[in-house]
């Protein structure tokens, strides 16, 4: 449907018509309304006018440990998964200095066996 030739402004009617078409479609209230995350489970208010969070309610997380001795039980067991870990990771960093030596040994020796052939030949150079 082109513009009416009564309208002198063109760009004018479309909008006109563009908020025709969507008022019916468009809630009549401008009340924020509420979202749920699904990572979280946390309750956030969004403002429909400016797209803003207004408000976040954080979801009630359950209590891991019924009482103090297990948890003190739990954070010594955690404090000893953590020394087993550094342990790893500092052996295999001793061991990694060796490992990238022979590595490099064994390219040396396989790059002075195989002869140079030059360049590649490629495709272009086939034409």
């Amino acid at each position: 449907m082109d513009h009416p030739v009564c309208c002198p402004d063109r760009l004018h009617w479309r909008a006109a018509q563009a908020r025709a078409y969507n008022l019916p479609m468009a809630k009549s209230s401008h009340e924020p309304f509420e979202v749920g995350c699904p990572c979280c489970n946390a309750v956030l208010k969004v403002d429909p006018d400016t797209k803003a969070v207004i408000s976040h309610v954080a979801a009630v997380k359950p209590k891991m440990f019924n009482d103090f001795e297990a948890a003190a039980k739990a954070m010594r067991e955690q404090e000893g998964r953590k020394e087993s870990i550094f342990r790893q990771a500092v052996d295999a960093q001793k061991n990694n200095a060796s490992l990238l030596e022979k590595k490099f040994q064994e390219a040396v020796k396989k790059a002075k066996e195989t002869p140079d052939e030059g360049r590649p030949l490629r495709d272009f150079d086939l034409d």
